[in-house]
């Protein structure tokens, strides 16, 4: 699947029409990546809204790539770069398409420059929470209490200048809001959650400016599997592969919703080379519920072995891969499974070379722990036609708690691609701390949400170090977190010192094999996201 859009070639375009089909659209957004840490905030906004929000890169489509491509509507984001002193890479061309425009921040600027409205450095800079006012003239906040606080972090001013239409402003911002001909834009960032009514600025310009219709049929979608599958599981029993992330509990309540007399489902939690937090997820959103059961299987010993030895990252992804079929298998002989039910997603699918109607060879780009595992009886997937963001909103429209759809990515090997070299028992038990430690603080300072993604790597480093005064060794652990829309590519998230100092003491005080910890400050490319 296409994860961003960077040429109109013959390829990307094809990849594209696959998508279109598979969300039931011939309309998309196309977001034009600035650089802003939100980024992926805005993708997931458009996601929730059931709209097909498509990345692009600034810095290689050009004018005729989007003429091409013939999106809806375009969105620019924030960055750090600055329209006037610093200009982003941008095809300014692109404005004179007439195609409606929204930027927000750093976008907004651009766009305002290049229509010779005065861009400058602002002797007063909004950071933080503002109030904003706007005249209630403008479709971008249709429905909107005419004051509403948003967060600003911008250190240029765009002016009031008779080239504009002016909609709103802040105390320091005197065109905070604004229009020209088929651009608009805002100085505040609304896909965070301290803008009020972000979700509905983002909603008025694809659906009042834009004027598209196409939203991903959720409810239809959810409806049309739900009675596939009962006529499939009526009067049978359903193994559910549960690892309380996304995809799998968005399985889950698909079959809850499919129950009838004499069907009975029965989740299964594989522990060994999870994260901490993963177990108690799935033991607080499904483990008291009365239309399933729950079994937590510890296969430590089972992927220790299997892994022993091991040191190249797929002869890893393998063997774990082996062992979590061994158990389904297992567990569904056990059960007296008639199927075995997964949150595999075509993405899976796609990146594990399948998923064309062409018999054209296709690449295969990793291979993932939930396709091609043939097991003995029959295999579920109603995921398997979606991507990340279709199956988030059909488990939105069947009532998927949100703490579950919005879970940091976590890869299907587990803490296998998160420890260095061989795995063993102590380095899966500091990989365990020191992930549960790190999230912990991450949502203490507020900083989660507005991480793509972080994890915690047990290198093979080993460091001279001191504890209760004498002389001792401990690994070196590496935190890293980056900012991303779509993990095709990221920057290193520059997190706050004083977090990371406090992350730091924490893992070396409460872990005592770890001796250091180091923060990768490296973006996607050249590092991939995941240590291994």
């Amino acid at each position: 699947m296409l994860q961003t859009f960077k040429r109109a070639s013959t390829e990307a375009l094809a990849e594209i029409a696959e998508e279109k089909k598979i969300r039931k659209t011939n309309e998309l957004i196309l977001l034009f990546s600035m650089g802003s840490q939100f980024d992926h905030l805005i993708k997931q906004k458009l996601d929730s809204l059931g709209v097909f929000c498509l990345v692009a890169d600034p810095a290689s489509v050009k004018a005729q790539d989007v003429k091409d491509l013939s999106p809806t509507g375009i969105i620019l984001s924030g960055g750090p770069a600055s329209a006037h002193a610093e200009p982003p890479p941008f095809d300014r061309d692109i404005f004179d398409l007439g195609i409606p425009t929204l930027g927000v921040c750093l976008g907004y600027q651009t766009w305002a420059y290049y229509a010779g409205v005065p861009v400058t450095s602002s002797d007063k800079r909004e950071f933080g929470t503002h109030l904003f006012t706007h005249d209630g003239k403008s479709p971008l906040f249709d429905g909107l209490p005419l004051q509403f606080k948003v967060l600003e972090s911008h250190g240029d001013k765009i002016h009031a200048d008779s080239k504009l239409t002016i909609f709103g402003t802040t105390e320091h911002a005197p065109a905070a809001a604004g229009n020209f001909k088929h651009l608009w834009g805002v100085q505040f960032h609304p896909e965070v959650t301290e803008t009020e009514y972000g979700d509905k600025i983002y909603e008025n310009f694809c659906f009042k400016i834009c004027g598209a219709k196409d939203k991903f049929p959720s409810a239809e979608m959810a409806e049309k599997k739900i009675a596939e599958l009962k006529n499939q599981i009526a009067g049978k029993n359903v193994l559910l592969a549960l690892s309380g992330g996304t995809d799998s509990s968005t399985v889950a309540y698909l079959l809850k919703h499919s129950l009838s007399e004499g069907a009975k489902i029965h989740g299964v939690y594989i522990k060994g080379i999870d994260r901490p937090e993963d177990e108690a997820h799935v033991e607080k959103y499904f483990g008291k519920e009365n239309w399933l059961t729950i079994k937590i299987v510890d296969a430590t010993d089972k992927f220790l072995a299997a892994l022993a030895g091991k040191i190249g990252m797929k002869e890893k992804r393998i063997a774990m891969r082996g062992i979590y079929k061994e158990i389904l298998e297992a567990e569904a002989k056990e059960f007296k499974a008639d199927f075995i039910a997964q949150g595999t997603l075509y993405t899976d699918i796609s990146e594990s070379g399948g998923g064309y109607d062409s018999g054209a060879r296709k690449a295969e780009i990793k291979i993932h722990h939930n396709v091609n595992l043939n097991f003995s009886i029959p295999e579920l997937q109603p995921l398997a036609d979606c991507v990340k963001d279709t199956g988030r909103n059909i488990g939105r429209a069947l009532g998927t708690p949100e703490d579950l759809l919005h879970r940091h990515p976590f890869p299907g090997p587990g803490l296998v691609v998160r420890i260095e070299g061989e795995i063993t028992k102590e380095k899966l038990k500091i990989a365990r701390a020191a992930d549960a430690i790190y999230m912990e603080e991450l949502r203490n300072w507020n900083l989660y949400q507005t991480i793509w993604q972080a994890g915690a790597v047990v290198t093979n480093s080993v460091t001279t170090c001191t504890k209760g005064d004498d002389a001792a060794e401990g690994y070196v652990v590496a935190l890293w977190a980056v900012w991303s829309v779509n993990g095709f590519t990221a920057r290193a998230a520059d997190l706050p010192h004083d977090f990371l100092s406090s992350v730091a003491r924490r893992i070396t005080n409460e872990i005592r094999e770890a001796g250091a910890v180091v923060y990768r400050i490296s973006d996607k490319p050249p590092v991939t996201i995941e240590w291994g």
